[in-house]
């Protein structure tokens, strides 16, 4: 009959079904933000390395692209997961909370100590290059390591591993080299990992 109780799978199935179709319309899905990201770290770094490469552009506009990129990549990240938040109430909130916090802090944190070891000018632009983008990389993959276990995201988790072992190739490569690595590993895994959660979420 059409009225019998859902058994305890089904009941399940259609919640997460219900969860997914709500995340979408609210557009909170990882997905649109990972692409984001994907697109921020593939253009932005490729172009970069394109910029060391070609003698009819500056190196530093290759900076100043992909700090627009990453700009902007970070604007539509906040407003997803705002949206998303709405209606959110106890303790997933607070989670979503000190998890945002946590990519502030570390990311305030790292600069101060790039910008300082920068400043004392004992590194070539090389290996200035190559501290900024491992430690931020590094950084990157740590967080989202720690977003996997709190989650229990095996992709999330996987992704973070993904982006540590990218970090230690960035500067085991060496400069300008590492722009690639950046490019094609770390945007690589984002897009990647964008594609899978985007196949999930429609299932």
């Amino acid at each position: 009959m059409d009225d019998e109780p859902l058994s305890a799978e089904e009941s399940l199935d259609l919640i997460a079904r219900q969860h997914r179709r709500t995340r979408r319309e609210l557009g909170g899905g990882p997905a649109r933000m990972l692409a984001a990201w994907a697109f921020a770290w593939i253009a932005g770094w490729g172009f970069t390395y394109y910029a060391t490469q070609a003698e009819d552009v500056p190196g530093w506009v290759g900076g100043v692209v992909t700090g627009v990129l990453f700009v902007a990549a970070i604007a539509y990240t906040a407003y997803v997961s705002a949206r998303a938040a709405r209606g959110i109430r106890g303790p997933s909130r607070t989670t979503g909370a000190m998890y945002g916090w946590s990519w502030l802090l570390g990311s305030a944190g790292l600069m101060v100590v790039d910008l300082r070891i920068t400043q004392f000018q004992a590194l070539s632009p090389g290996q200035v290059s190559l501290l900024w983008s491992g430690s931020w990389l590094l950084l990157t993959g740590v967080l989202y390591l720690a977003g996997g276990m709190v989650w229990q995201d095996r992709l999330m988790y996987g992704l973070g591993a993904w982006m540590i072992v990218s970090a230690a190739l960035s500067v085991l490569v060496g400069f300008p080299a590492n722009f690639l690595v950046l490019a094609a590993c770390g945007g690589g895994g984002f897009l990647l990992a964008s594609v899978v959660y985007f196949v999930r979420e429609n299932r």
